[in-house]
């Protein structure tokens, strides 16, 4: 007979307390940061020094002129505009900020657009990540490719071309550092100290736990490495419900619950209220619950689909891609044939990731630089389809049904794989 482990929660009570409190909390902090919000708009004008993140050139009644993404000496994020043309990237300016009372308290949490006066103040001082960028820049002559793999090392901007391209084949999961990458991060690393550990404990400490010594070694490995790219929200909330998984683990509790992961999420936003209006955080909910939905049915038909590899290779990737269409196309429009490689590239993706890495590191990162030419270049006769709203609620509220009932899972299914047909048909039609 197999033991089941015990829920995270007994009770239903017992879960809506603790997600009460985390509410309260929640609340709490978004009434304090309103208060800030307040305070902002009160002054009419503010000096900081902020660095320039991103920037990308636009036209507007044929003039141009350039789109900064800037990161304050608060660490505030924000855009805006300036006339001088030249590259400002990895420029530090002195800002002149003037709060606008059509700044609404939403755009406030998010990254807001905020009027500006600018001037260079200097450069950005060099860093071991600024070292790290120029390196995997130097083994590239593409600077499409060069930014491509600095953004899935270190969650930097990628041009706004290139965005297209990547969003065009249906893989911007891929390129925003998320829950994917970690997991194969935690695989990479855990995988190599396993290799130290073994020998060691078989000779020395036998009594010891490797998953409570390589999983706490590992974490802070990881942590470090979230610091060190500025823990982007959908990495944040993944390495979080990682260290969680791994306590619970630990202590033998059951992860694959609903309740599990609405914990988490609450908890994530008690602790960084900001997240509340983060669209990368809540795509990346979204999608560890479509994950957490294939598998609580996949483990409830039993057989064939239950298998780890038919799981890993097969149902996850597609059923992902299928499910996430309808809530990606709620807010971004760009409809390819391509994207029908989504899934296959998301597999390719997982040794390819590690590898990348290990040829940077020895000088050999331009080997892949070719074929990822080849690679963004398929994608054309881009069109834009964007559902409503009112589409979008109505397949969120089915999905979320989807958790409790056979019939409803079956019906998100069907509507998504409806929709991929529309998708595909449209896109043929017009291609």
């Amino acid at each position: 007979m197999i033991l089941e482990k015990p829920p995270l929660f007994e009770e239903r009570r017992e879960f809506s307390i603790v997600v009460g409190l985390l509410l309260m909390i929640l609340l709490f902090r978004l009434f304090l940061l309103y208060g800030d919000y307040g305070d902002f708009l009160a002054k009419p004008f503010y000096y900081t020094d902020a660095t320039v993140l991103a920037q990308h050139s636009k036209e507007k009644r044929g003039k141009s002129y350039e789109v900064l993404k800037l990161q304050s000496a608060q660490d505030k994020k924000f855009y805006t505009t300036t006339h001088l043309s030249r590259d400002l990237r990895h420029k530090i300016l002195r800002v002149k900020m003037i709060p606008d009372n059509t700044l609404t308290f939403a755009s406030y949490l998010g990254t807001p657009y905020i009027k500006t006066t600018l001037r260079v103040s200097g450069e950005v001082p060099i860093t071991e990540k600024n070292r790290l960028l120029e390196s995997i820049a130097s083994q590239h002559q593409d600077p499409e490719i060069a930014a491509f793999y600095q953004a899935i090392f270190l969650a930097t901007p990628i041009p706004k071309t290139l965005r297209k391209k990547i969003s065009g084949l249906g893989v911007s999961h891929l390129v925003a550092l998320s829950g994917f990458h970690l997991t194969i991060l935690w695989g990479l690393v855990y995988g190599v100290l396993s290799l130290l550990y073994k020998p060691a404990q078989q000779r020395w400490f036998p009594y010891r736990f490797m998953l409570l010594d390589l999983g706490a070694a590992t974490l802070a490995v990881l942590g470090a490495y979230l610091w060190f790219v500025e823990m982007p929200p959908s990495l944040l909330r993944s390495y979080v419900m990682l260290l969680i998984a791994w306590l619970l683990l630990l202590l033998g509790v059951e992860l694959l619950s609903f309740e599990f992961l609405a914990f988490v999420i609450f908890l994530l936003l008690a602790l960084f209220p900001m997240l509340t209006l983060s669209l990368s955080f809540w795509f990346s909910v979204t999608g560890v619950y479509y994950i957490y939905l294939l598998l609580h049915w996949s483990r409830v038909a039993g057989g064939l689909w239950q298998n780890k590899w038919v799981m890993s290779l097969s149902s996850i990737p597609i059923g992902i891609f299928v499910l996430m269409l309808p809530v990606v196309h709620g807010f971004f429009g760009i409809t390819s044939g391509w994207q029908l490689l989504a899934p296959l590239l998301s597999l390719l993706f997982v040794p390819f990731y590690p590898l990348a890495m290990i040829l940077h590191a020895i000088g050999w990162g331009a080997l892949f630089d070719s074929g990822l030419q080849q690679l963004f270049s398929l994608p054309s006769g881009y069109r834009e389809h964007t559902l409503t709203l009112w589409a979008v609620a109505g397949y969120g509220l089915l999905s979320l049904g989807a958790m409790r009932s056979r019939i409803l899972f079956g019906a998100t299914l069907t509507a998504a794989l409806l929709y991929l047909s529309y998708l595909f048909l449209f896109v043929q039609n017009i291609a």
